[in-house]
């Protein structure tokens, strides 16, 4: 676990450009004050950007992701099944229309909130 955290402080320190132009927006509760945090360790993974209140999570893919389709595969799946959804977007779609990107993921933000019946804690863990 705490290798992950080291890599997740690793990957903040050395954030993409895409990844920058979207943190602008989503940072410091800025956007419609839902609170994200990026290069999110959730278990094994590491969630580009992640809304934990509304367990939430963004993924921006590069082409590395065409050859790492099957690690991207099983993260999604662990996600999914730690109670988060995971939404996708390609690095050209931040960068040549960062609105449309931004719709989209208050429209999942906006869904997640009537979707959601259990209560997490920071970490993720189901609330007894």
């Amino acid at each position: 676990m705490q290798r992950t955290r080291d890599r997740a402080r690793e990957l903040r320190s050395n954030q993409s450009d895409t990844e920058l132009k979207l943190w602008i927006h989503l940072r410091a509760s800025r956007f419609k004050d839902f609170k994200f945090r990026r290069q999110h360790p959730i278990g094994p993974f590491i969630a580009d950007f992640c809304c934990p209140g509304r367990r939430l999570v963004i993924e921006l893919d590069g082409g590395q992701h065409d050859v790492d389709s099957d690690r991207d595969t099983r993260r999604t799946r662990f996600l999914e099944a730690q109670g988060y959804r995971v939404i996708r977007f390609w690095d050209p779609e931040v960068m040549g229309d960062i609105e449309s990107v931004l719709t989209r993921i208050l429209e999942a933000l906006n869904e997640r909130g009537t979707e959601m019946v259990r209560r997490y804690d920071a970490r993720g863990n189901l609330r007894v």
